[in-house]
């Protein structure tokens, strides 16, 4: 897989350096002329030195690219770098490194396949392991953004019995199903919840925190780990 890289600093370095030993072709393009001597030297990849956003630049490393990757320091950089792949190059799949966290998701608004916060995904890994003892993780998709959970409603839960059509749950969220009383149920609007039950939800990691909120969780708390199919 032929792989284009903007940017060849320390992350454009070491992205390159890991896609070769896995056996990929990485390209490297890359604006300090400095950077680009020593990365050719210590990689022996191909390295263009040139502006990333530009579209003459571009044209000398895109041909039969699979993947483009813009992992510069500035995230405008990496945005620009991305659109120009995806409008003008036609890769199907673009991935940009987003230095401010905050930049992530205006990033996907504005077509970027992929962006990736290291900041966010180091805190998410935190959150998930803080909450290993009250969430269980079944399956992480879409490269870790977005997970399928298991775990048992508290006894503290204020809100039992009611319905999961009032029960005011994350907007990125949808709850798969629900283990009461020894019976699987596939959930509906009108589905009540109650202390005990076991939910299984599909959920965007970055509102995981909010579901603590919903399901008084609490970090620490114990599974019962009584046997309901969902093993």
């Amino acid at each position: 897989m032929k792989v284009v890289i903007v940017g060849g600093g320390k992350v454009g370095f070491y992205l390159a350096k890991t896609l070769l030993e896995h056996g990929h072709n990485p390209i490297i393009v890359e604006i300090d002329r400095q950077v680009c001597l020593r990365v050719a030297g210590d990689l022996d990849i191909p390295v263009i030195s040139g502006d990333g956003t530009t579209l003459q630049v571009l044209e000398l490393a895109m041909t039969d690219a699979d993947v483009f990757a813009s992992v510069t320091g500035k995230d405008e950089d990496n945005l620009i770098a991305c659109q120009l792949a995806k409008q003008y190059f036609k890769i199907e799949r673009t991935v940009a490194r987003a230095n401010n966290p905050k930049n992530a998701e205006i990033m996907r608004q504005l077509g970027v396949d992929t962006p990736v916060s290291a900041t966010n995904n180091i805190a998410r890994l935190i959150e998930r392991e803080l909450n290993t003892s009250v969430i269980r993780q079944l399956l992480s998709l879409n490269s870790g953004d977005v997970s399928l959970i298991e775990f048992d409603i508290p006894q503290e839960f204020k809100n039992n019995g009611i319905t999961l059509t009032n029960l005011e749950t994350p907007v990125e969220s949808t709850m798969v199903a629900v283990y009461h009383s020894g019976k699987l149920i596939v959930p509906r609007g009108n589905t009540k919840l109650f202390k005990g039950d076991r939910v299984v939800i599909l959920i965007k990691d970055e509102v995981m925190h909010e579901l603590y909120e919903v399901f008084d969780l609490k970090e620490g708390e114990q599974h019962d780990e009584k046997n309901t199919g969902f093993r």
